[in-house]
This record gives structure tokens, C-alpha cells and sequence, in this order.
């Protein structure tokens, strides 16, 4: 953590701030430390500080070995978490902070004014501090999407003509949990028949039929770093139209991954695969983004690869490559890998085939 410590000091540096509060959960994970609503991180160019209540102070004391510790009781203040932000601030002899913009409701943001030091808020600039991952980073990432593949292998082995969504879902979970993950990434995905249509279509009783998508879209958080994949599997030969956009998506999604090199600007990798689906007459199935960033964030993360995508890629960039066509009341295909550059090239990380998965009639 004492890496990162000296990345967000850096930070402080170049964006010329004496000064950053962190609140939200995504950028605590980030620095290994509490991340629970009564413990935010203040970090200043030569100290940073954890500062907590009497609800974390024990664990604070257990866990953290970086951040110096700061008990604030406003049950005897009166004050929350700023009266001590404000003392500190002072103490340092600090005039500006930089504060989450989108941790921050109305009325915390005009105490935060009051601190008497200039308030600048931050978007995107956060998030893209976490935009490269180092090596260690990479490495946790691989063993979640090594997990990940592991557990839909499981899956398919227990999969049968009859089951329910509600019931693929819960074993995607359960052996999420079995394999060692915190939780999972986002809400599951589970999509079969003309439900597979649906890019987000949460899981229902609707039961597996025989030649109809089966569409998974699922990943793990390990480590506090997400997984994410999809792969759609049959039981017995899908229907012509469902095979022939199978094959259009898996083409566009290698041509996807083949554009992610250093130096390639996001929407043009968006391109490389849109180009494809569209030539083939299916672009108007294809309403979302390639891809987006893939790391410790819960949805924030870059790059965002779409048609606006102003990111230039760049080495240890990881990112999400999953191109769909959805034909309503008919099924859908979405193939995806999680890939990361290396010398360069994007390269996928998941191991999981992406030839059509045709499992046996029982």
C-alpha cells in the first residue's frame, strides 16, 4: 500500500493540491485500508491519515500499518469527520483540497466549504490514477479470472434441460464463494432462449430448453479485483440465425482484441469490432459499448471503449472486449474476455473456449 500512497502524493503534485479527502469504497480498497462509512483516508504531500470512529478504531489498529490512525468521536463533538479534516488541514498548513465529486451530497459539500481551504472536485481524474495496474495487480487479476473460468466450467458440468435461471445464478455464486471469492463483481446475468436478447436480463424461473442460448454473464471480486466474462453454451445445435451471429460476435470480438495495442485511441478499438457486425447487417442489435476498464473499481473504471472513447491505450491497461448481437423475441450472443496490454498487445486473460459450447441432450 505504500506504493499507492506515494502515486496519490504524486497526485497531489501534479495537480498542484495540498491536499485529498477519499470517501468512497472503491479508492479505500485501492489503498487496502477500512472501507467502511465511518472511516475516510486524508492524505496529505508528506502524511496521510486514517480517520475513524469508535465503531473501526480496533480493527483500524489491527490492520493498518501505513496511514496514521485518528480517532474522532462526535458523539462528545459534536462534529463529524471534518471538524478533525479541519484540524489537520490547519495543522499542515494546507490551502486547497481535492475532494470525489461523486461522494459528496449537497449539504456535505458546503461544510466542506467552510473548512476555509480552496475545494476542487474530482471525476474522472480519481479513477484514472488506477487506469495502468502494476505487476502485482496483473497477477491477482489473472488468479480471478482463473477462478472465473474455473467456475463456469463447474456450471456447464451441472447444467441440465429444465433448470431455471434463479437456479444457474445461484450456482454461479456458490461456486464463486467455494473458490475463495469475496463476492461477485456485479449482479449476475443469467439469460436462456429469447431472454438472452436482453443485455442485462437478470435471472428468472424461466427453464433451459434444448438449441437456445444460454447466456452467462457473470465475474468475481478476489483480492478486492473483479473478473468479468461471458460465454453462451446450447444444448444441442442452436437454430441457423442464433449460430450465424454467433460466429459474426466471435469474429468481431478477436477483431476487438487484435485492435488493442499501445497507442490505439478507445474508440477506434470500438470501431474494429462495430465494423464487423454492421457489415454483416446487425448494427442496430449492437446498442452498447466494446468494453470498459476492469480493475478494483465498482463500474468506474477505464478505459471506456465506445464510440466517444478518448482514452489512448497504454501498457498494463485491462479492459473488458464483448461484443453482442440481440435480436428481440429470438436470443442473443455476447462473447467476452477480460484482456490486458503486455509489450504492447492486448492479451486475453480468460482460457475459456470461445468455439460454440454444445452440451449433450440427456
Amino acid at each position: 500500500m505504500a506504493k499507492r500512497l506515494k502515486k496519490l502524493q504524486k497526485f497531489l503534485e501534479d495537480e498542484k493540491l495540498d491536499a485529498l479527502l477519499i470517501k468512497s469504497k472503491t479508492m479505500k480498497k485501492y489503498m487496502d485500508t477500512l472501507t467502511g462509512s465511518g472511516c475516510q483516508v486524508l492524505i496529505l504531500k508528506d502524511a496521510a491519515y486514517l480517520i475513524v470512529d469508535g465503531r473501526y478504531i480496533t480493527e483500524a489498529k489491527q490492520r493498518e500499518h501505513d496511514l496514521t490512525i485518528i480517532l474522532h468521536a462526535p458523539h462528545k463533538t459534536g462534529r463529524n469527520y471534518l471538524g478533525t479534516v479541519e484540524e489537520l488541514l490547519k495543522q499542515h498548513g494546507c490551502t486547497s483540497l481535492g475532494v470525489e465529486a461523486s461522494q459528496m451530497l449537497i449539504k456535505e459539500y458546503r461544510q466542506v466549504e467552510e473548512l476555509g481551504v480552496t475545494i476542487r472536485l474530482l471525476g474522472d481524474e480519481i479513477a484514472k490514477i488506477r487506469i495502468q495496474k502494476d505487476d502485482e495487480e496483473i497477477a491477482i487479476m489473472q488468479e480471478a479470472v482463473d477462478i472465473t473460468d474455473e467456475i463456469y466450467a463447474r456450471v456447464l458440468k451441472e447444467l441440465y434441460i429444465g433448470m431455471s435461471e434463479y437456479e444457474i445464478s445461484a450456482l454461479l455464486q456458490y461456486f464463486a464463494i467455494k473458490a475463495g471469492a469475496q463476492q461477485m463483481s456485479f449482479e449476475t446475468i443469467v439469460g436462456t432462449g429469447e431472454r438472452s436478447a436482453m443485455p442485462h436480463g437478470r435471472p428468472t424461473g424461466r427453464k433451459i430448453k434444448a438449441h437456445e442460448p444460454i447466456l452467462m454473464d457473470f465475474g468475481i471480486q478476489y483480492k478486492n479485483y473483479q473478473s468479468d466474462m461471458t460465454r453462451v453454451a446450447f444444448f444441442g445445435k442452436p437454430q441457423p440465425e442464433i449460430e450465424k451471429i454467433y460466429h459474426i460476435v466471435l469474429k468481431a470480438q478477436l477483431a476487438g482484441i487484435a485492435a488493442m495495442k499501445t497507442g490505439a485511441l478507445a474508440s477506434d478499438v470500438d470501431k474494429a469490432a462495430r465494423d464487423i457486425i454492421t457489415k454483416a447487417g446487425y448494427g442496430d442489435y449492437f446498442d452498447h459499448g466494446l468494453g470498459h476498464g476492469l480493475g478494483i473499481g465498482d463500474g468506474d473504471e477505464y478505459p471506456i471503449l465506445n464510440e466517444k472513447g478518448d482514452v489512448i491505450l497504454d501498457e498494463h491497461m485491462k479492459m473488458s472486449c464483448e461484443p453482442g448481437i440481440y435480436l428481440p423475441n429470438v436470443g442473443g450472443i455476447r462473447i467476452e474476455d477480460d484482456v490486458v496490454i503486455i509489450d504492447g498487445i492486448g492479451r486475453p486473460m480468460n482460457k475459456t473456449t470461445k468455439d460454440m459450447i454444445i452440451l449433450k441432450e440427456e
